[in-house]
């Protein structure tokens, strides 16, 4: 059985406890023992219950106490020990940022103007580039020509085969579905379409067939061939073919194989066409992530024919917010290792706190100010967090054994937006403050091998052998009680069949103060 920690908190020792039930067993046996004074002299007879009562109480409440203030004090020191290591799991949350490098890789993306959007990330490097987009990435929409309503609702059977970018389908069209509309929804419903949506357009000439890619760039493009057609009432005219256009635009062209209903292109497919940075740049879609590392560049239609500059800058603002809240982590341990240790002022047992007098306290409050107070050196700089405006707050500290820490938000961010290689040095990921700090931690708070870990376990383990304990003593209690209360009731039997026979004898011969029936009767 393991014993509280000296001046632990808020219970009396088991030592205590015991000797106090110890006393008061005894006062009850004391009172017991002058029934059993009593009932010998003929005055009452026996109080059995009183009487098996204290006597099982003088064997069973020292022992008794002593298990339940050992008890209570494993689960005062296991909520202590359950409250210390969250608040150092907040701080390894805190220090996360840090720890894994996300903090430092964080930037902003500024665009002068409008037409593009960047948002930078993990890998992107400071620096001022130059965007001049000469035409933005588009889908092909190409639209047939109009039909009347009779051609409209019986176009004649064929196959129909469309293709967009290399991919195709086939639209078997037969009796039933040979209109306009039943083409369209085969076409937008096909499991295997390739990447076009169609809808009818209803015209002021007639309804028409509009084909528009789902892909933007210059290889999109939508052709249609028809094979196959019997009953050809306009049919035949939806065959289009598209192609890649040859000059510099890459923009696309369109020839109908019925130039009496000839297709129209309304929006050509083409490849976005920009440079950054001065370097040539030709890309499919309007979202250009592979040019400038961790950077993605969105190209709206309005970037057209419009130079931008974009400026990556290291983001400040979560830097300092992440700065901010490990140094409120790392106060909420501080705050709870004062708590823990807490003097008793008032030298009564519900003072002091959980652990008080424990030396793992010490241990890690002295660890942590250690590694928070000290240098680091990393690429040939050394530097300090006293340089980023974080310093421990002596004022705060008074009468408590563990300093928090303070920040000065305008030395912080002078220093973030001033002196990034001294930040990235501070919390560089070979032996910055977030790995110092996360190998001490890691001593008390890892599942497998860390001190309160363990401690919980034993701890938790001595509550179990105190509860078995407590089980054998109640067990004792009830034989106890059996067996006293038998001899007891036996004595009290015995007693009462004396007193009886005395009573007769005296009846019969007479006593102090009477003659007794036989010497009456000798007169």
């Amino acid at each position: 059985m393991s014993t509280p920690v000296s001046g632990s908190g808020s219970l009396q020792s088991p030592a205590a406890a015991a000797a106090a039930a110890a006393a008061a067993a005894n006062a009850a046996a004391q009172t017991a023992g002058q029934s059993l004074i009593n009932g010998s002299t003929g005055n009452a007879t026996l109080d059995v219950n009183l009487l098996v009562s204290a006597l099982v109480n003088t064997k069973i409440a020292g022992p008794s106490a002593m298990l339940l203030l050992q008890s209570q004090s494993d689960t005062t020191e296991i909520t202590a020990l359950a409250n210390l290591s969250a608040s150092l799991a907040g701080l390894q949350l805190a220090l996360g940022p840090f720890a894994n490098g996300s903090a430092l890789s964080a930037f902003t993306a500024n665009i002068t103007g409008d037409g593009i959007t960047a948002t930078a990330g993990a890998g992107a490097t400071a620096g001022t580039f130059a965007i001049n987009t000469t035409q933005v990435a588009q889908a092909q929409n190409i639209t047939s020509g109009a039909f009347t309503a009779a051609q409209g609702s019986a176009l004649g059977t064929g196959t129909l085969n469309i293709s967009v970018g290399g991919k195709s389908m086939t639209i078997n069209v037969d009796s039933s579905n040979d209109s306009l509309a039943d083409i369209a929804t085969a076409i937008n419903s096909s499991s295997s379409n390739p990447g076009v949506n169609a809808t009818i357009v209803h015209g002021t000439n007639g309804d028409q067939l509009s084909l528009t890619s789902q892909a933007t760039g210059a290889a999109n493009v939508i052709s249609v061939s028809v094979s196959g057609v019997q009953n050809d009432n306009g049919l035949s005219s939806l065959g289009v073919t598209s192609s890649v256009g040859t000059d510099t635009t890459g923009q696309s062209t369109i020839a109908s194989s019925n130039a009496s209903s000839p297709w129209t292109q309304s929006t050509k497919a083409q490849d976005a066409q920009l440079t950054i940075a001065g370097a040539a740049v030709t890309s499919a879609s309007n979202t250009i992530t592979n040019v400038l590392s961790g950077v993605t560049v969105t190209l709206t239609p309005d970037a057209a024919g419009k130079t931008q500059t974009l400026t990556i800058a290291q983001d400040s603002s979560t830097i300092e917010g992440d700065v901010s809240s490990f140094v409120t982590a790392f106060n909420a341990v501080v705050s709870q290792l004062n708590s823990l240790s807490a003097a008793n002022t008032t030298n009564t047992a519900g003072g002091g706190g959980a652990l008080l007098g424990d030396q793992m306290l010490n241990q890690i409050g002295q660890s942590l100010a250690s590694i928070v107070g000290g240098s680091v050196s990393s690429g040939g700089l050394k530097t300090t967090l006293a340089s980023l405006g974080i310093t421990f707050n002596s004022a705060a500290a008074a009468g408590q054994s563990f300093a928090p820490l303070s920040l000065d938000s305008d030395t912080l961010d002078a220093a973030v937006q001033n002196n990034p290689a001294q930040v990235a040095t501070l919390f560089n990921q070979t032996n910055g403050i977030a790995q110092q700090l996360n190998a001490v931690i890691n001593t008390y708070t890892d599942p497998n091998t860390g001190v309160i870990t363990s401690r919980t376990t034993a701890l938790t383990n001595d509550i179990k052998s105190v509860g078995d304990q407590q089980d054998d003593l109640v067990a004792l209690k009830a034989q106890l009680t059996q067996q006293f209360q038998d001899q007891f009731t036996a004595l009290n039997n015995l007693m009462a069949q004396m007193e009886t026979n005395t009573n007769f004898l005296t009846a019969l011969f007479g006593g102090k103060n009477s003659a007794g029936s036989l010497a009456q009767g000798s007169g």
